[in-house]
């Protein structure tokens, strides 16, 4: 068996096909901080909040190798554990596994990881251990931590070792075609964090390190404590209070980050009317939802005018949605029942993913061949055209109209519109 991160052309040739339909995934996709990646073993650690597809987000970065490790439970089956190599991910065994399986078979996963990280091929671990759709991060295991310090007790004289917080932040998590922004932190250097403590408790270390860690990551999200009980206030009045946001995904964060801190700093000093202003956020939220309404209509501020010019422009674009949902029609119909038997919401996203990137190609490879079968072959190359971005625009079509229907629904509801004051 060779190594996990040898060239494998299959794969490689693969990756084009797959990363193409990650970029399809997202009417937005952004990577910033790329000039904190330092030299180096580099080890990532990223939060986890949206399933398969913070995986997907960042093998898209790069085409260049890259290795994950994840979970024991999903190897037990002998086949997945074999295609799940090929994709080149490890298995790394948590207590809850069994301390025989973490004792006996991480030995395994902890060499190939140093064998890759040697020969400085990126490495991703979501030391969340969980995914959870929330702006916020679970407590951080010590695996990353673990994985490092033995690279840098093998190696570390050698080159150096790091650890690259990284931050993913999603328009939504659960709406396909919604906007990401990927972001790489200021990077521990794990080789000369350690330098000059080596007859420190190994304990000690770690638990510094998980805390340098969690602030640095914390810093790339738009970050809400976990514990605070008034987290989804907190987060409807941030999306609230932060109005119509501007174009760039990057400020869009720092706009977030910035209301956020706002909130918690106004609830630490006036905690009293805080507590008011929070079951005023949760009462809006009630009716808000029962209407329909999404946050964006409030934030944006919703008016008569504004409204009346995206009817003009969703007029002149529904011919084209008519058609994009007519030809695009086997991808839909089968996303809608696929998404219908989903027990986790928070596999929404994932299931699109794969939906479309499955039937896309099959849609495609017929509805061209019969183009130019029936019709003149430029009039069969626009309609290829036309085909290839149909379901894109029929889902992106959607959306605008799922927000032109909320903004009417606003601008007849005043008690609604009564209620957002008192929250700006």
């Amino acid at each position: 068996m060779g190594k996990i991160q040898d060239d494998n052309w299959l794969y490689s040739f693969l990756r084009f096909f797959v990363d193409r339909h990650t970029f399809r995934g997202f009417r937005r996709y952004r990577i910033v901080g790329r000039e904190n990646i330092p030299e180096g073993a580099c080890l990532y650690g990223s939060n986890h909040c949206n399933t398969l597809m913070d995986a997907m987000v960042i093998l898209a970065t790069t085409h260049e190798k890259k290795v994950f490790i994840a979970r024991a439970d999903i190897f037990q089956n002998p086949k997945t554990a074999k295609i799940l190599r090929w994709l080149r991910i490890l298995p790394i065994y948590r207590i809850r596994d069994g301390i025989g399986a973490v004792r006996d078979k991480n030995g395994d996963t902890m060499d190939q990881a140093m064998d890759v990280m040697y020969d400085e091929v990126p490495m991703y671990l979501f030391p969340e251990a969980t995914h959870r759709t929330k702006h916020s991060l679970r407590p951080i295991s010590k695996g990353i931590f673990h994985i490092a310090l033995r690279a840098n007790n093998k190696y570390g004289k050698e080159k150096p070792v790091y650890i690259v917080p990284v931050g993913l932040e999603y328009g939504d998590y659960f709406r396909f075609r919604s906007t990401i922004l990927l972001s790489y932190g200021e990077p521990i250097n794990v080789s000369e964090f350690v330098k000059g403590r080596e007859e420190e408790n190994e304990a000690v270390i770690l638990n510094e390190l998980k805390t340098v860690l969690r602030e640095r990551m914390a810093k790339l999200i738009s970050f809400i404590p976990d514990e605070d009980e008034d987290y989804e206030a907190i987060w409807e009045l941030t999306k609230i209070r932060a109005g119509k946001q501007p174009c760039s995904l990057k400020k869009r964060l720092e706009n977030n980050k910035q209301k956020i801190a706002e909130i918690l700093d106004f609830k630490e000093k006036e905690p009293e009317k805080a507590k008011t202003l929070f079951d005023k956020v949760r009462d809006f939220t009630r009716l808000r939802k029962e209407k329909k309404i999404s946050v964006k209509s409030v934030a944006n501020k919703a008016t008569f005018g504004k409204t009346l010019l995206k009817s003009l422009l969703m007029l002149l674009g529904l011919p084209f949605y008519v058609a994009a949902a007519v030809v695009s029609c086997p991808i839909w119909i089968i996303a809608y029942f696929v998404l219908k038997g989903l027990k986790d919401k928070a596999f929404r996203n994932t299931a699109n993913f794969c939906v479309e990137m499955v039937m896309h190609p099959l849609v495609m490879a017929a509805g061209i061949t019969l183009l130019f079968c029936l019709v003149p072959w430029k009039f069969a190359a626009l309609g290829s055209v036309f085909l290839y971005y149909s379901y894109v625009y029929f889902i992106d079509y959607n959306e605008w109209l799922r927000i032109w229907m909320s903004d009417i629904r606003l601008i007849f509801n005043g008690k609604l519109k009564e209620k957002a004051k008192e929250l700006f």
